[in-house]
């Protein structure tokens, strides 16, 4: 057989040459023809894509007009960006050229490295100071002293700070801070709600009545630094231990309007010291109010108070920044930032507080109270005189701060003796105070300004 000669093709699929299978396998992808001559003849090749390419003549109409059309949706989304841009630029600009721009003085700037008697004063007593708490407030080292850390304000049992004995406490015992010259307090009447004496207390075991269990500090800046109008800066830690009751606020120096809650009270941040892991109001939560009203039982506090809670922080674990800004037209308190308002009130929204409060339509000892504000023309009275500060830690209350059946509360708020059912419920909350350092407060600095310009 020649070798050189081509065979002739035979039904069987194997037998076509290798050089021919080779050579129809490897045609060229882009051939626009479905069939290609081989040496052995006519092969149908099956193409793997077909070209979109446009072949041949055809019409190109958008060369014949020689203007663009306008495009309207584009004119209408881009127009409506441009309006958008404009609208949020000029929000912008409003909204900062209202913030309001005040000039401010600094009056106080304590870091503490002493406890300036120049600054600073103890209050000394023995009644709550309104609210039925259970410590007696004293100028005692133990109570408050200045550290590397700060000013600290700490409670402690009376019997482990004196000499009165637990017999003594209970029964037989009279404490009279007037004849020992400690009280603070010119004024001897009850308190409205523990009926002790501001200055003098007697134990007695048949009435249940007993010395204060503990012991605490209260300083203010009274007479001393005040400020009408103006900021407050307050870097604190705030204690850890059953019913603590921290509190960072203001009261007015001269009673203008009357006796409390008359004259106004600014709670810039108080907070209670239980755990908030156990008790649902504990120590994640900070709370700012206003207290303002005629008497004792009409005071509006409900309508001006803010809290701040936390989901993962305990203000009794580090240093927090609490603030306050106040001024002819508003008042607000802050956490950590101006951003993170814990209260705001806005005085220009109000003709006066007292149609804001409705105190017309209370009653007060069968009639109605007299509006002791309206009369200054001011919306903004009683929150219109000079206020001082005001740092401390009380201990319990029966003023509703610390609410029965909530937690493991030793004492009810209606009890004839809610001291003694306190300190006889001991056993509860001793374990969770600390040491000095985390059962008391911890001032790091205090900062107070004044609104205006300072005078040479």
């Amino acid at each position: 057989m020649d070798r050189t000669s081509t065979p002739e093709p035979s039904g069987n699929p194997f037998s076509t040459p290798i050089a021919s299978i080779y050579s129809h396998s490897h045609l060229p992808r882009s051939t626009s023809s479905s069939e290609r001559q081989g040496p052995t003849g006519t092969l149908r090749v099956r193409r793997r894509f077909r070209s979109s390419r446009l072949v041949g003549e055809f019409e190109k109409p958008w060369l014949k007009d020689g203007k663009r059309r306008l495009d309207w949706d584009r004119v209408i989304f881009y127009t409506g960006v441009l309006i958008a841009l404009a609208v949020s630029g000029y929000l912008c600009y409003d909204s900062v050229a209202k913030v309001p721009k005040h000039e401010y003085c600094l009056v106080l700037d304590e870091n503490f490295a002493t406890l300036d008697k120049s600054v600073w004063s103890h209050e000394v007593q023995l009644n709550g100071y309104g609210t039925g708490a259970f410590d007696w407030t004293t100028d005692d080292p133990s109570n408050s002293y200045v550290d590397a850390q700060g000013l600290h304000i700490v409670p402690t049992l009376t019997l482990d700070t004196t000499d009165i004995t637990p017999g003594q406490m209970m029964d037989g015992y009279v404490l009279n801070l007037t004849r020992d010259g400690t009280c603070t307090s010119k004024d001897q009447r009850l308190s409205d709600l523990s009926q002790i004496s501001r200055c003098a207390i007697r134990s007695n075991a048949t009435t249940g009545q007993i010395i204060n269990p503990v012991r605490s500090a209260r300083l203010t800046t009274a007479g001393k630094k005040t400020i009408k109008y103006g900021r407050v800066e307050v870097v604190a830690k705030l204690p850890r231990g059953d019913w603590l009751w921290p509190a960072i606020w203001m009261m007015p120096q001269d009673n203008i309007y009357g006796e409390w809650p008359a004259s106004g009270e600014i709670d810039i941040a108080e907070s209670r010291g239980n755990d908030a892991e156990s008790y649902p109001l504990g120590n994640n939560i900070v709370g700012s109010a206003m207290h303002w009203g005629t008497v004792y039982s009409n005071d509006a506090y409900s309508l001006s108070q803010g809290e701040w809670g936390a989901q993962r922080t305990k203000y009794s674990d580090g240093f927090h920044t609490f603030g306050l800004e106040w001024s002819e037209d508003y008042l607000f308190t802050w956490l950590d930032g101006r951003l993170r308002q814990v209260l705001y009130f806005d005085f220009r929204k109000n003709r006066n507080m007292w149609e804001y409060g409705k105190f017309a339509s209370t009653n007060v000892n069968g009639s109605a109270p007299e509006d002791p504000w309206s009369h200054t023309g001011r919306s903004n009275t009683p929150f219109d005189q000079p206020f001082y500060l005001v740092l401390n830690v009380a201990v319990g209350a029966t003023n509703g701060y610390f609410p029965d059946e909530v937690g493991n509360k030793p004492w009810t708020d209606g009890s004839k003796t809610p001291m003694r059912d306190f300190w006889l419920g001991n056993a509860t909350w001793r374990s969770s105070w600390g040491e000095p350092e985390t059962r008391g407060m911890v001032v790091k600095s205090v900062r107070m300004w004044q609104e205006g310009a300072c005078s040479i």
